[in-house]
């Protein structure tokens, strides 16, 4: 978890702990907080100092006040609802795309092939008043 720490009156330092380094030192700009509006899956990540790794670890609500109270900025994140929507079947995998990309370029040329024929022209000249 982060932890506030006063350096002095101007500059607040946030611990942080990296799983590989441990306990680092960073300033709020070195620390990315994302608030989703799914709350689990808020988060707030930095760049270990010591052997520049991403971290990333999730934030609760706690955490959130904590690191905006130390001068991080949120960034907001709003999951459209469709995410949260339940799906029955089975996952579309990379071959159903495929299939419906060919069956997209087969429906191309249909609609081609009748607008063609659909436009057929004029065998003879318009009459025309004299």
């Amino acid at each position: 978890m982060a932890a506030l720490l006063e350096v002095d009156r101007h500059m607040t330092t946030i611990k942080a702990s990296c799983p590989s380094c441990g306990d680092v030192e960073l300033t709020p700009h070195q620390v990315r907080l994302v608030v989703c509006s799914v709350k689990s899956w808020s988060y707030y990540a930095f760049m270990c100092t010591t052997c520049h790794d991403e971290v990333r670890k999730p934030a609760g609500r706690d955490v959130v006040a904590l690191l905006i109270s130390g001068g991080v900025v949120a960034e907001p994140w709003n999951v459209p609802a469709e995410v949260l929507e339940e799906h029955d079947g089975p996952t579309l995998n990379y071959d159903d795309v495929l299939d419906f990309a060919l069956w997209l370029e087969q429906a191309d040329l249909l609609a081609a092939a009748a607008a063609v024929q659909g436009h057929r022209p004029r065998t003879t000249a318009p009459e025309t008043a004299a």
